[in-house]
């Protein structure tokens, strides 16, 4: 007979603390205190919780990739949006490069991700992309 694992979310405090977002720039800036400084060496990828104020009540780096890719796996999204009881999703990756233009696997991922959180009634606000400079908000371009 095999064992079976038990499974369990653990919180860690951290120095960041809890804000409202009210826009991609005030989301750029918050995730820019979680990233360090490896926005030009390795795209990441991560998501940032909100309750039903938009006040920020957690995060998660969802994949870590090379140069030019990460994978973001949608269930760990969902999974961390329901642990943590969010109402709402803000997306978050960077390009090292410094091109901000989403390509269509961002496109298509933020889609795929709303559709799937949706049916936990929690809301894909936003999906930021950063760079060292600047940031792209796909909210802000119509795109979602």
């Amino acid at each position: 007979m095999k064992n079976i694992q038990s499974y369990s979310l653990v919180k860690e405090k951290t120095e960041i603390y809890s804000e409202k977002i009210t826009s991609s720039a005030l989301a750029s800036d918050y995730a820019r205190k979680f990233y360090g400084n490896d926005l030009e060496v390795y795209e990441s990828f991560f998501a940032l919780y909100l309750n039903q104020a938009n006040k920020t009540i957690g995060f998660a780096k969802i994949g870590q990739g090379g140069i030019s890719s990460t994978v973001a796996d949608i269930r760990l999204i969902c999974k961390y949006a329901i642990d943590s009881l969010s109402t709402s999703v803000i997306l978050i990756h960077n390009h090292p490069s410094g091109n901000l233009i989403p390509s269509e696997n961002d496109i298509k991922l933020t889609r795929q991700t709303d559709e799937s959180l949706k049916n936990f009634n929690v809301k894909v606000l936003d999906h930021i992309i950063l760079s060292n400079e600047n940031y792209y908000s796909l909210a802000d371009n119509g795109i979602i």
